[in-house]
């Protein structure tokens, strides 16, 4: 049974769960209702863009606010449906249609928790009377000597740290995740067990704003001037062709390029925004072993300091963490170090720390820079090597 091991009774303990309509937050619910507590169902409406609504993978629109006011009956406790579209398109939409325009590879997933559901929400949690908010995310939120601590989830295939790793120490000692010490699996058959519609719902995927998956679409869509063509040109600046909007392209993409090279595989190397090019080279072209994380967020138990830390660190949310070291720099930017190189590693991207003692805790990240912040960060030509 879950216990978030608060002083009040369980019964006079207001917890709000965030229900997105999906099987993981809803058995959230499901398991603090049966542990006792008083428990309240908030579902935010994001987005509901035609047929975006019915889209399977979406979440937080139309079909979903349905199905996550219909578990809150079926669980039996109160639910309300809160209109943040004008929030969301404002710190998330408008945001990742911005960063692609500026030759960035945003992660709005990213953007909307530490937005909108862990600023906002908190905070019409708190109004609401809460004594806590829990969510349906995978990681675990353990009590350290200095007070709660973020790790990595059980289930390292279901992980989201990398997701959550700009929550502040105050969000962290509010907010609670009851499924991180569990695998998918069984949050499914506590699902049917509970009797739950979304037993068998399949998961949320790509980006819940995004039809189909195509980003330019909507970037688009949404700056008149995403489609301005350029040059593709190699290394050394020679013209290999042109395209129709760097939007179309992100670092580490070889699909789509469509050049007529002598059987050289070619790679987006980086972008250049102001003067819409987009510069290709050979795979090893793609490999960093430093950059610069601007807007850093820290949560190891003593400051950022200016002599390097090991950690292990992750720059992609499907990549595993890789050895390095950081550094701190002052105002919110940190130098990492990889030790053995990383590829495709693009700028509007998170870089996220964790112990590199094996206890799984999340350290905190920051923001990768643009290639012109990563040069003056690292007081040099280029921080690229």
């Amino acid at each position: 049974m879950i216990d978030l091991g608060l002083s009040k009774p369980r019964a006079e303990t207001r917890v709000v769960v965030a229900m997105s309509g999906g099987v993981d937050s809803t058995v959230t619910a499901a398991l603090l209702k049966e542990a006792g507590y008083d428990t309240v169902g908030v579902t935010l409406q994001l987005y509901d863009h035609g047929a975006a609504v019915q889209r399977k993978g979406a979440c937080c629109a139309g079909a979903d606010i349905r199905d996550a006011r219909a578990a809150a009956a079926s669980i039996g406790i109160p639910h309300y449906v809160l209109d943040f579209e004008a929030k969301f398109r404002a710190a998330v939409m408008e945001n990742f249609a911005d960063a692609y325009l500026n030759g960035e590879t945003p992660v709005p997933c990213i953007t909307c928790n530490e937005t909108v559901k862990f600023t906002d929400l908190v905070a019409v949690a708190k109004d609401l009377g809460a004594d806590a908010m829990a969510t349906g995310h995978y990681i675990r939120r353990v009590m350290g000597p200095q007070g709660p601590e973020l790790h990595r989830a059980f289930d390292a295939s279901r992980d989201q740290s990398y997701f959550l790793f700009s929550m502040t120490p105050a969000q962290l000692d509010f907010v609670h995740f009851p499924l991180g010490d569990l695998p998918k699996s069984e949050t499914r058959a506590l699902a049917a067990k509970f009797g739950l519609g979304v037993a068998e719902k399949p998961d949320s995927q790509d980006i819940c704003f995004v039809p189909e998956g195509r980003y330019g679409d909507i970037v688009r869509r949404m700056r008149s001037d995403a489609a301005a063509p350029g040059e593709i040109v190699d290394l050394e600046g020679r013209v290999l062709g042109t395209h129709q909007g760097i939007v179309n392209y992100t670092v580490g993409q070889r699909r789509g390029l469509d050049l007529k090279t002598a059987g050289q595989a070619l790679y987006v190397i980086r972008l250049e925004p102001r003067a819409r090019r987009v510069v290709v080279g050979p795979r090893e072209a793609l490999v960093v072993r430093e950059l610069i994380i601007d807007r850093v967020n820290w949560l190891g138990d003593a400051p950022l300091a200016a002599e390097p830390m090991t950690v292990l660190a992750r720059v992609r949310s499907t990549r595993p963490p890789m050895e390095a070291s950081v550094v701190g720099l002052g105002a919110g930017r940190a130098r990492v170090t990889i030790f053995g190189g990383e590829a495709g590693v693009a700028p509007g991207q998170a870089c996220v720390f964790y112990a590199a003692d094996g206890s799984s805790r999340v350290l905190g990240g920051g923001w990768i820079a643009r290639p012109e912040l990563q040069a003056a960060g690292a007081g040099r030509a280029a921080a690229f090597a």
